[in-house]
């Protein structure tokens, strides 16, 4: 099952030990009137697997306000580039002032699609399109990833059957991303009713 942190920016407001640049960007996505940012519980396991990265580069698709890339932002070393895409332009500008003070960070303002031109990425979080869910296409990971990358697709909830459904019918984005032939992938439980798969591209074109 699918769902989306609509709640997101929300669920930050009452935690007292955010990192600087996280309590930044939450506080801008308030002002903006942008819920949907990434709920903390996934935002602290953004900022691990970013801490995970040497020297390489983090990409994200859809930037909303900037709180998901805080996150990782925070847990990335400073020889990491971190690369972000948003298509709406209010959210685009609310980002670019979040991040003026931090030259890790390039900010792309246009379609989802290109992020793959700043690859490929150690680190790969596909929040704003490529993750397959609904009629979209997913990501080859292939064109995207380093070999060993890392891919994150929040927003589910914990399945309760296996193959997981949605709404009556397999759950096809799920089940693309934890069955890929190329990928090594496990479904994480963040809380009760939140989930985030996480997944490794371990088998090169041609192996």
């Amino acid at each position: 099952m699918v769902v989306m942190s609509v709640d997101g920016t929300a669920a930050h407001r009452d935690i007292i030990d955010l990192p600087d640049l996280v309590a930044t960007a939450v506080a801008a996505a308030t002002e903006a009137g942008f819920d949907n940012s990434c709920r903390p519980e996934h935002g602290r396991l953004l900022s691990v697997l970013a801490a995970g990265v040497r020297g390489g580069v983090i990409g994200e698709t859809g930037t909303g306000c900037g709180v998901g890339l805080a996150w990782l932002a925070a847990g990335a070393c400073q020889d990491v580039r971190l690369v972000s895409v948003e298509n709406d332009s209010a959210r685009f500008a609310v980002a670019q002032r979040v991040f003026a003070g931090d030259d890790r960070v390039t900010l792309l303002r246009g379609d989802w699609r290109e992020l793959a031109a700043h690859g490929p990425f150690d680190l790969l979080v596909p929040d704003g399109g490529g993750q397959g869910k609904g009629a979209e296409t997913p990501l080859d990971p292939a064109g995207w990833l380093t070999f060993g990358g890392t891919l994150v697709i929040d927003d589910f909830a914990p399945f309760t059957e296996w193959p997981a459904r949605f709404l009556g019918e397999p759950d096809t984005a799920r089940l693309h991303w934890l069955t890929h032939p190329a990928m090594l992938a496990t479904e994480i439980r963040l809380a009760p009713d939140l989930s985030t798969v996480v997944a490794r591209y371990v088998t090169a074109a041609g192996a």
